[in-house]
């Protein structure tokens, strides 16, 4: 995957591999691709780590360190990515009948090599008794050469008939949707896939490549009689150079065609801007979307320039103008 630059989330993750001793405050909380949920008014937040990262918090402004969803790499992870070292990407997590489903990403470097995996517990407070991940092992799984898309990046919807489905991908020819089985685990038979966003790619670039057209993480999220199809646009992880941003569009079907604010379909390259980055943040991206409380929240990473581009967890609330979401500007 074309963003992923080794030494940088590396380095991202040292910062984070410390457990804390004491909550955290928002602004010295270092994470990538973060996802929250409530779970009897405690706020858990799952971020790119080591065997995936967790946080709790009590008012979404002070953060606990957790133990790792996965202390030892899931058993079948070798098998797409030989000698994989347990650094996992891009959670999505969800509750769904009683039971807690968090998707996640196996990926090499700068390749489609890839899988989304999924683990179930009946909680998510690790003091329950009842506190227990399991591993239910690969979902899709991308392969260099065949497949021109990448399995990473997933987020679970579900239409306004409940029926289940499952967004991911990034670079390459564009981000997906899969309708999903009802238990969650698996596709659905028979399969249906849409292309819900893309961006223009160049023609001579070998299959392998992941190419130009920068755009992953979507989120999809129902609000006002749509669903909005958020997503991040060009490249993080690279400090200085980073140039990520976050664009919207929205549809009337969870299939699409998404169109952003000026009627252009994502599907040709469309998209509205919602946040970007400035002097002070080098890029901000890879948002998750959701309401807690009667009001709505983005929640995403920023690369904070006053600290050498270290993702920090940035929370927003999200205001509506025409049936479109706005947030503030970085400051």
């Amino acid at each position: 995957m074309s963003k992923r630059v080794y030494i940088f989330v590396c380095l991202c993750f040292i910062v984070g591999s410390v457990f804390a001793q004491k909550p955290l405050p928002i602004n010295d909380t270092f994470v990538h691709d973060p996802v929250m949920i409530e779970e009897d008014g405690t706020y858990y937040l799952f971020c790119t780590g080591h065997g995936i990262s967790a946080f709790s918090s009590t008012d979404m402004e002070n953060w606990t360190k957790l133990e790792p969803v996965f202390k030892t790499k899931p058993s079948w992870t070798d098998t797409v990515v030989p000698n994989f070292e347990n650094h996992i990407w891009a959670p999505d997590i969800t509750y769904y009948k009683g039971t807690y489903y968090l998707y996640y990403s196996v990926s090499a470097f700068a390749k489609n090599t890839s899988a989304i995996g999924v683990a179930t517990n009946k909680t998510l407070n690790p003091n329950s008794k009842n506190f227990k991940w399991v591993d239910h092992g690969i979902v899709i799984q991308s392969v260099p050469n065949r497949d021109l898309w990448n399995a990473i990046d997933p987020n679970l919807v579900f239409d306004d008939k409940g029926t289940p489905w499952l967004s991911f991908g990034s670079f390459w020819n564009g981000l997906k949707l899969v309708k999903m089985a009802d238990d969650l685990l698996a596709v659905a038979s028979p399969e249906e896939w849409y292309t819900i966003a893309r961006r223009e790619r160049s023609f001579e670039l070998a299959d392998a490549n992941p190419g130009d057209a920068a755009l992953e993480a979507p989120f999809i999220f129902k609000k006002n009689g749509y669903y909005y199809l958020f997503l991040s646009w060009d490249l993080c992880c690279r400090g200085e150079n980073s140039t990520y941003k976050v664009v919207v569009g929205r549809a009337k079907e969870v299939t699409g065609p998404y169109l952003d604010k000026e009627g252009k379909s994502l599907f040709q390259g469309g998209g509205t801007l919602v946040i970007e980055g400035n002097k002070n943040w080098y890029g901000v991206g890879h948002n998750s979307t959701y309401t807690f409380n009667g009001k709505d929240y983005m929640v995403f990473h920023s690369y904070d320039a006053k600290r050498k581009g270290a993702p920090v967890l940035t929370i927003k609330e999200i205001k509506w103008e025409n049936n479109w979401p706005t947030v503030t500007p970085m400051e």
